[in-house]
C-alpha cells in the first residue's frame, strides 16, 4: 500500500515513467557530490572519525545513484528475442549490487572505526563545526528521503524506493553522528569513534535487506499470500471458469506475472474456451494494476490428477481407426468430435442429413453399437448426432 494516498500512480507505459526517474536520481546525485565533499573535508579538518564514515556513506550513495540510472536507462528498453520478457529485472541486479556496496562499505567503516578505539589517547578532540556539518546532512538527507519515496510510492519501482531508504539511513546516521560528536565535546573521547561504529552496523543492515529482497525476486519467489488470494478470487469469480487448480506468481522488478489452470466445461468449443480464457487474463488485469501479463492454461479436468492417464492417451488419427469398427454400418460422418474425460474418450458423431432416412436401422443397431462400445478399451460414451442444413428464410 502507498504511503502518498492522494498521489496517483505512474502507469508503467507512461512515456515520462523514465524521465521521472532520471529526474529524481540527478537530484540525489547533486546533493550527495556535496554532502560527500563537505563531509570528508570537514571531518578531516574537524578531527570527526564519525563526520567521515558519514562522509563515506553519502559517497555509497552517489555510488548507488549512478547504478540507479544504468538500470533505469537499462531496464526501459523493450522485449527482444533474447530477453522476451523485457529487461525490467535491470532493476533487480542493479538493487543487489546497492546492497553489496552498502555492506562492504558499513564493514570497512566498522573495521576503521574498532581499530581507532584502541587508542583513544592519541585521539585529537572534535572541533564544533563538525556538529554543525552533520546537522545540515541531516536536514539535506531527510528531505532527500522523503522527496525519492514519494517519487518511488508514485512509479511503484522497487529500486527506486531501495534508494530512498538508503536516503533515509544516511539521515539516520547523520543523526547518530550528531549525538557522538556532542558526546565528544562534552569530554567523551570515545563518542565520535562509537557513533561511526553505530553508524557502520546500519550502512551493513540496510545493504543485506536489499540484497536479500533482491535475491528473492531473482529466484522467483511468489507475490505475497494476500495478494495470491485476490488474484486466485477474481479468476474464480470469472464466468464460465468451474475450478482453479495451479495458481503460480512471480516478480519481476515492479512488475508481477502470473500463471493460471483454470477448469472449464469439457464440452465447450475450443473457441469458448479461448474467451473465458481471454476474460480471466483481462480480469486480472484489470484488478491488480502491478500485474504485467496472466498466461491462463485452459484445463476440462484437474490435470494434476489425470496427466499420467491424459499422456497414455492415443491421438486423433489412431482413435478415429478404433472408432472404426464401432460405426461400421453407419454413413461416413461428416464430423466426429472427441472429449477426452478422465482417462477414457466419449466421441460425438455427426452424420449427414441423408442418414435420417434410415432412421429405423439406426435404432436397430443401437443395442450393437452400445455391446461395440462397452467392449472397447479406450471409448466410454458415443453420440449419434444428424446434420440438418439450416436454409435462410427469402429477403434475409
Amino acid at each position: 500500500m502507498s504511503a502518498y494516498k492522494d498521489i496517483p500512480e505512474v502507469s508503467f507505459d507512461d512515456p515520462g515513467r523514465h524521465g521521472m526517474t532520471q529526474r529524481c536520481t540527478w537530484i540525489s546525485v547533486m546533493v550527495n557530490v556535496f554532502l560527500t565533499a563537505v563531509q570528508v573535508i570537514v571531518g578531516i579538518l574537524a578531527h570527526s572519525q564519525g563526520l567521515i564514515a558519514d562522509g563515506l556513506h553519502s559517497l555509497s550513495d552517489l555510488v548507488c545513484d549512478f547504478l540507479v540510472l544504468f538500470a533505469a536507462h537499462h531496464s526501459k528498453d523493450p522485449a527482444d528475442e533474447s530477453h522476451p520478457y523485457g529487461h525490467a529485472r535491470v532493476e533487480t541486479a542493479a538493487s543487489f549490487a546497492l546492497g553489496a556496496i552498502l555492506a562492504v562499505t558499513g564493514a570497512g567503516i566498522i573495521w576503521g572505526a574498532g581499530v581507532k578505539l584502541q587508542n583513544l589517547d592519541d585521539l585529537p578532540p572534535v572541533a564544533s563545526l563538525a556538529l554543525w556539518t552533520a546537522i545540515l546532512a541531516l536536514a539535506a538527507k531527510e528531505g532527500l528521503f522523503r522527496y525519492m519515496l514519494r517519487v518511488g510510492e508514485r512509479l511503484r519501482s522497487p529500486m527506486m524506493i531501495a534508494n530512498a531508504w538508503h536516503a533515509r539511513s544516511d539521515a539516520a546516521s547523520s543523526l547518530v553522528v550528531a549525538v557522538g560528536i556532542v558526546g565528544n565535546l562534552m569530554g567523551f573521547n570515545f563518542a565520535d569513534s562509537v557513533a561511526a561504529i553505530i553508524v557502520g552496523f546500519m550502512i551493513v543492515r540496510m545493504g543485506v535487506v536489499f540484497s536479500w529482497e533482491a535475491i528473492q525476486e531473482l529466484i522467483d519467489t511468489g507475490l505475497s499470500t494476500e495478494e495470491v488470494a485476490s488474484i486466485r478470487q477474481v479468476i474464480i469469480d470469472t464466468p464460465g471458469v468451474s475450478s482453479l487448480h495451479e495458481l503460480r506468481t512471480r516478480r519481476m522488478a515492479h512488475r508481477s506475472l502470473v500463471d493460471a489452470h483454470v477448469c472449464v466445461d469439457p464440452r465447450i468449443s475450443v473457441s469458448e474456451g479461448h474467451r473465458i480464457a481471454e476474460t480471466t487474463r483481462k480480469r486480472v488485469l484489470e484488478s491488480h494494476p502491478s500485474v504485467s501479463d496472466v498466461l491462463v492454461h485452459v484445463d476440462v479436468e484437474d490435470d494434476l490428477d489425470h496427466d499420467s492417464s491424459t499422456q497414455a492417451m492415443l491421438d486423433r488419427h489412431e482413435l478415429m481407426s478404433h472408432l472404426a469398427p464401432v460405426l461400421a454400418g453407419l454413413p461416413e460422418p461428416q464430423r466426429v468430435v472427441l472429449h477426452y474425460l478422465n482417462g477414457r474418450v466419449e466421441a460425438e458423431v455427426y452424420l449427414p442429413h441423408e442418414a435420417l432416412a434410415d432412421i429405423a436401422t439406426l435404432s436397430r443397431a443401437e443395442n450393437e453399437f452400445a455391446r461395440r462400445l462397452a467392449e472397447h478399451p479406450l471409448l466410454t460414451a458415443l453420440s449419434i448426432n444428424y446434420r440438418q442444413r439450416i436454409v435462410p428464410a427469402a429477403g434475409d
